[in-house]
């Protein structure tokens, strides 16, 4: 696996995002997608949430690499918003939030972010999502089910992602009926999945200020090196196939696979991992001829 670092830049226009990045589909840090001008860089704090959302309940989640079978992992444990965020400036944690969208439950708070459209209008600015999440904590390597393009800004503390195109997703050994992979690219296993040798991607370490643009389609791994917290923002996709990968994700194929998994239990869960090995060897010989 080789992983090149994902470029930033700053004052970039919207032409040349569209034709050098959202068009080709290709990854960049955006230096001023979200504009320093903002309130929430000055307002946002953990005592502020506190003081505004504490005694919210929320669900926690740990790592995911237990429940490859699911869409999502199940929560592990339930607290206050205030309790959480006590927990992830005490001490390193995997715990994170998930589904838990301080945006929705506080609506005003989208006043306090003013975003600089590179997209020509593209951007849901009235759907944004919140993620917070502990030292170490990790989000598996996934796609979005949606086929969206993704804006992440970093507000408080460090994330380190990881990318990789869409086009790799068989040697990525990537779940059937789901949208997720089978492997754990943080510590590869080379002997179980020698897929994992081939695939070239990307690697991105945002700050707060700096926003990561995730193509349609692409994978993430996502890591918080330090605890903290970030907003991300979509686009729908451009092309009429992405669409439709988006709309038969949501509609078709999510629902087989819980109907399926549902009747077959393990069996179901067995077929899809042997099917992934087998494509992935496929992949790895189509990866060999191109190399003689």
């Amino acid at each position: 696996m080789r992983l090149e670092p994902v470029q930033k830049v700053k004052m970039i226009s919207s032409e040349t995002f569209i034709k050098s990045h959202m068009k080709p589909r290709l990854p960049i840090i955006l230096d001023d997608f979200v504009s320093a001008k903002s309130p929430a860089f000055k307002k946002w704090n953990y005592e502020y949430f506190k003081d505004i959302a504490g005694e919210q309940k929320v669900n926690i989640y740990g790592s995911e690499i237990e429940s490859l079978d699911r869409v999502a992992s199940k929560p592990i444990g339930q607290s206050t918003f205030s309790e959480y965020l006590d927990l992830i400036t005490s001490a390193p944690t995997e715990h994170r939030l998930f589904l838990f969208n301080l945006l929705s439950i506080k609506p005003e708070l989208k006043n306090d972010i003013y975003y600089n459209d590179v997209t020509k209008g593209k951007i849901l600015k009235w759907l944004p999502f919140m993620f917070f999440g502990g030292e170490g904590s990790i989000t598996r390597n996934h796609i979005d089910i949606d086929m969206s393009h993704v804006f992440i800004t970093q507000f408080q503390g460090i994330k380190r992602i990881w990318l990789f195109p869409w086009e790799q997703s068989d040697l990525l050994y990537k779940l059937p009926y789901n949208f997720h992979s089978i492997t754990n690219v943080k510590e590869p296993d080379y002997e179980e999945f020698p897929g994992l040798k081939y695939i070239n991607g990307y690697e991105a370490i945002i700050e707060p200020g700096e926003t990561l643009y995730i193509p349609s389609g692409w994978w993430h791994y996502i890591q918080y090196e330090t605890e903290g917290y970030s907003v991300s923002i979509r686009a729908l996709p451009s092309s009429w196939l992405e669409k439709w990968r988006g709309f038969k994700n949501l509609v078709m194929i999510r629902s087989f696979d819980n109907v399926m998994r549902n009747i077959l239990g393990q069996k179901w869960f067995d077929f899809k991992v042997g099917k992934a090995k087998r494509k992935a060897n496929r992949a790895i010989k189509r990866q060999r001829s191109f190399q003689i």
